[in-house]
């Protein structure tokens, strides 16, 4: 059995692509000339290059291939301009997909990963979970950009065989995000948006893999699936596994209202915009910070091919966080070799 991962040199990935491995796949890796193979390293893995600005040299690239199953892992979560999620999450999925089709490449199954930013803010009164059922209202241009791919594939014809996974907050070893939240409660801090209750979820990236390979192997398509530990956290839970982790006893919370918060994303987006340089707090990010209400449904998974995630937050942190201390310990001592 071959598959091919698509957008495989990122965070997710390289898991992905180690999962697919220990599956006995024929693990074929689609990445761009620039693409960084840093978590890409076994000599088992395959690789072929895919140039997604140019549809006809896409279409002679992949001519040859012949996959069982293609993972399609490529997209933007942050931009300089943010018309480049529209390129890059929509325009680049197009182009594969009518390449594909050109090609007459019908593999068994066709694997988007999508984002639980599609569906967009659940509901903040009564703070019911999020259900693959609900009429998507994004609130991000990130989330739009997922929806359009995802109703991209629906228009697709019939016999393309797509699945969509929606995933929540993804983390995990070399994961950006949350590390800057893991840094923060390390300097004896955790910043708060907003005197609301939040809740949040979460799922781990080697769940996430392996959510992967079992929809591709079990589920029907033609479906979509929010993927997702069964429960949600408050910021206070996740603040004392991570401060337990990491042996902090005196944590500072600090709580920001929410206009400081979307005066410092609007400071932060216009900086990167001078800079031309993609940051992590901007418009987008002050609406998903700004979101009270992540819970979701992940029944539908559960019913269609067993999902059951095998890592809680708890034991998720405990990886990210001995992943960061040894990361921190390596740089220490490339320090004092230089000093």
């Amino acid at each position: 059995m071959k598959v091919l991962i698509v957008g495989a040199g990122g965070f997710i990935g390289g898991f992905i692509a180690r999962e697919a491995l220990s599956r006995g796949y024929e693990t074929w890796c689609g990445v761009r000339e620039s693409t960084s193979r840093r978590y890409l390293t076994d000599p088992a893995l395959k690789f072929i290059t895919l140039d997604y600005d140019d549809p006809q040299k896409l279409t002679d690239q992949l001519k040859d291939g012949q996959w069982d199953y293609v993972v399609y892992n490529l997209g933007a979560t942050k931009c300089v301009n943010f018309s480049d999620f529209n390129q890059i999450n929509y325009v680049y999925l197009r182009n594969f997909c009518e390449a594909m089709i050109n090609n007459n490449q019908h593999p068994a199954k066709f694997l988007y990963m999508s984002s639980l930013s599609a569906i967009g803010p659940g509901d903040e009164k009564t703070y019911s979970p999020l259900t693959n059922s609900m009429i998507p209202q994004p609130n991000t241009r990130y989330g739009l950009s997922k929806i359009k791919a995802e109703t991209l594939l629906q228009t697709l014809p019939a016999e393309f065989p797509w699945i969509i996974l929606r995933p929540t907050g993804v983390y995990g070893p070399h994961e950006q995000d949350y590390l800057m939240m893991i840094k923060s409660i390390d300097a004896h801090f955790d910043f708060g948006v907003g005197f609301r209750r939040q809740m949040l979820t979460f799922i781990y990236v080697e769940d996430l893999a392996r959510a992967v390979f079992d929809a591709l192997e079990n589920a029907p398509v033609h479906r979509k699936y929010i993927i997702s530990e069964p429960r949600a956290y408050s910021q206070k839970e996740f603040r004392r596994i991570v401060a337990r982790e990491l042996g902090r006893r005196l944590v500072v919370p600090v709580r920001l209202p929410l206009w400081a918060l979307k005066i410092a994303c609007a400071v932060s987006e216009k900086y990167g915009a001078a800079k031309m340089q993609a940051v992590t707090l901007n418009s987008d990010k002050y609406n998903i910070m700004a979101q009270r209400n992540w819970a979701c449904d992940i029944s539908d998974a559960q019913r269609d091919f067993g999902f059951s995630p095998q890592i809680d937050l708890e034991e998720g942190v405990r990886r990210t966080v001995r992943a960061y201390l040894t990361e921190k310990e390596a740089q220490k001592q490339r320090k004092k070799k230089v000093d």
